[in-house]
């Protein structure tokens, strides 16, 4: 009998089926059939042949379905998309949309392995987002909304459409407690100290709150400046960026990091290269020993 091609939708459905699990072997879905085999330390192997779509989003996604670790520690992925000359936006905010359908559908089902997807307020107020999985199969995560000021209009659908529930972070002290898993609707966390400060928002203070509501596997989607805030706390394990072959010119810069005086001083993560199609994506990982200069 000859072997089952693996394409992409199958192997997605092995994504889904992967998600907190490991040393176990996965079925073709639908079937008895050996797929992919996953041990105890992260690492899979195919036992079928898969097409190289499928292979590459596989080795984008298994990644992320990994059991947490013992110590309890949250797993934060961040993305950004961007253009070739490193924009997220033109100087007049719009955004929508730089990446195109499959970096968008790339985007979905990040959404789909995580907990919860987080977005800062500037980013919510402009785009509306959903933060849904309706491109793809899957659970809706917990939306997270960074709002300190209430400055995302009531009428956006984040607070509105109530198909996931909403997590609001707005000014006020934080009372660390174990909370029920959130629940429909929205749920405002006051968190953010001061609403008349400046200081931005504490990315740890926010995966803490997080994790009080058993949300571990934390999707930091947007904009640049909440995603750079995590990556230069240094807690996002993963870097999703997507680069749309397209050229702005003068907008808003994907990355919002300090300045550096020396190349030995720049991040340099793992990486590895796929093509998404519309777009291309370098999955950045922080977890393992950073690339050397040269």
């Amino acid at each position: 009998m000859a072997a089952r091609i693996l394409d992409i939708e199958s192997a997605w459905e092995l994504v889904l089926s992967a998600v907190n699990r490991s040393n176990v072997t996965l079925p073709l879905p639908g079937t008895d059939i050996q797929a992919v085999e996953l041990n105890g330390h992260g690492a899979w192997h195919l036992v079928q042949p898969a097409t190289r779509e499928a292979q590459d989003l596989l080795s984008v996604f298994l990644p992320l379905c990994r059991p947490l670790p013992a110590d309890g520690r949250s797993k934060v992925i961040g993305q950004l998309g961007q253009s070739l000359d490193g924009r997220i936006a033109t100087a007049t905010g719009c955004s929508r949309f730089i990446n195109g359908d499959d970096g968008i559908t790339h985007l979905h089902r990040i959404r789909a392995v995580s907990d919860a997807v987080i977005v800062g307020a500037a980013t919510a107020c402009t785009d509306n987002p959903r933060l849904t999985v309706r491109r793809t199969h899957g659970r809706n995560p917990v939306r997270v909304v960074i709002d300190r000021r209430r400055r995302v209009p009531d009428s956006h659908l984040l607070f509105t459409d109530d198909v996931s529930p909403t997590l609001r972070l707005v000014a006020g002290n934080y009372e660390k407690q174990r909370h029920a898993p959130a629940g429909p609707g929205v749920t405002e966390i006051p968190c953010l100290g001061p609403a008349d400060s400046n200081a931005p928002a504490d990315p740890r203070l926010i995966l803490q709150v997080l994790a009080d509501f058993g949300l571990k596997k934390v999707f930091v989607e947007g904009g640049g400046v909440t995603v750079s805030a995590f990556l230069n706390a240094g807690l996002l394990d993963r870097l999703h960026v997507m680069v749309a072959p397209m050229i702005i010119g003068s907008g808003r810069p994907a990355f919002s990091l300090p300045e550096i005086d020396l190349l030995d001083d720049a991040l340099r993560p793992r990486a590895q290269l796929i093509n998404l199609g519309s777009d291309m994506l370098f999955d950045l990982d922080f977890t393992r020993a950073p690339v050397a200069c040269p």
